[in-house]
């Protein structure tokens, strides 16, 4: 085990590093952070902020050094970062989870290839058979760039195999997974953590919103019968197992119309639907990464009231200046969270909020309504 007092890496300053920063602050853990922006919400509120590239061998050297164990907040890392750093102390997830979730070309192959059920796909490296008829069974489909894509970026919806050229120029021609579009009921998501000694904490189903590609809105428990939920958790923990899996993952799932349920994608890290954890759950997704990484004993993931919704907030809503924050806080079971970023843009995830609740309506409600107010004053 390592115990308080021990210095823990970080790569990546984001939102997702200032909370896992915050939840290993509080166990009485420093934090060094590496992220090569000199303003970022997790390096302005760690012990120390290397200022580099991820790839800097000196801050590098430094961080696997001078910490304990080392984690990432975000899956582009280069593998060689996490492979040099795994070499001089304890580096979680490790590199071959990375780099499969990284990509989604590997992605689908290693969730296909181990027998785990995803949307018909295929991968398209080159624009000479785009017209090939093999791909016309996957239109309409969806094609997404293989790396660097989120939050509905690097993405191009088409109804027909006539608009995959342009769709493929329309994403610089990078290598790509043309994905079938399917009927969905809905989109859910399971979390949850995994030891070095193969114990597994669940957290509960999350239901997900989005809005133009981007999570607007997690419900919890998700609406959904308990054979999906009780489906949906055994196929998260076998493929953490598959993995062989350390740390906080979390396994997005499209349910079908006919109860189909399928592998999204993966992230390997804390993951925005599980923000309710903060203020709902024993142990939240960030602390939860803390002892996973330290190797202690997983925390409890039981809800501490029945239902808890989050809402996103994002930079939209300061196009008027500050939002109305008092519309939140005037709801004493709205919990409010804002990540420190000093510029807000169209997109940008600046914050959010949670509302607990008695039912799952009742939070609901109340959470609809805060962002309605909040909606309209921007």
């Amino acid at each position: 085990m390592i115990l308080p007092g021990a210095m823990l890496g970080l790569l990546g300053g984001g939102q997702l590093g200032r909370m896992f920063t915050m939840a290993a602050q509080t166990m009485g853990y420093r934090v060094s952070v590496l992220d090569p922006a000199a303003d970022s919400p997790a390096g302005n509120i760690a012990e120390h902020h290397l200022c580099a590239d991820y790839l800097d061998e000196r801050a590098l050297h430094e961080l696997g050094s001078t910490c304990a164990a080392i984690t990432t907040e975000f899956e582009n890392i280069s593998s060689i970062a996490l492979e040099y750093l795994a070499q001089r102390c304890v580096v979680s997830p490790h590199a071959k989870s990375v780099s499969i979730a990284q990509n989604r070309i590997l992605e689908k192959q290693f969730l296909a290839s181990n027998g785990f059920a995803v949307a018909p796909f295929a991968v398209i490296r080159q624009g000479d058979d785009l017209a090939a008829e093999i791909y016309k069974p996957l239109c309409p489909g969806i094609l997404k760039v293989s790396q660097l894509g989120y939050d509905g970026k690097g993405q191009v919806r088409m109804s027909d195999l006539a608009e995959l050229a342009s769709a493929f120029e329309k994403l610089q021609q990078v290598p790509c997974v043309l994905e079938q579009l399917l009927p969905l009921a809905c989109e859910i998501s399971v979390i949850l953590a995994r030891g070095l000694d193969g114990q597994v904490a669940l957290y509960p189903v999350i239901e997900n919103q989005h809005e133009q590609g981007i999570l607007d809105m997690s419900v919890v428990p998700a609406r959904v019968s308990d054979q999906v939920k009780q489906q949906a958790c055994y196929i998260a923990s076998k493929l953490a197992h598959t993995l062989n899996y350390h740390g906080v993952l979390c396994v997005e799932f499209f349910l079908l119309q006919d109860g189909q349920l399928l592998i999204n994608e993966i992230a390997p890290r804390p993951h925005n639907s599980g923000h309710f954890s903060i203020d709902a759950c024993v142990t939240s997704q960030f602390e939860q990464q803390v002892r996973a990484l330290c190797s202690l004993p997983l925390g409890s993931t039981t809800l501490k009231v029945p239902a808890a919704v989050m809402v996103n907030l994002l930079g939209d809503l300061w196009l008027t200046g500050e939002p109305a924050w008092n519309e939140v806080l005037r709801i004493p079971s709205a919990k409010l969270h804002l990540y420190g970023k000093r510029t807000a843009r169209p997109g940008r995830k600046m914050g959010h909020f949670t509302v607990l609740g008695d039912t799952v309506e009742q939070a609901l409600t109340e959470a609809l309504a805060i962002k309605a107010v909040l909606s309209k004053a921007c």
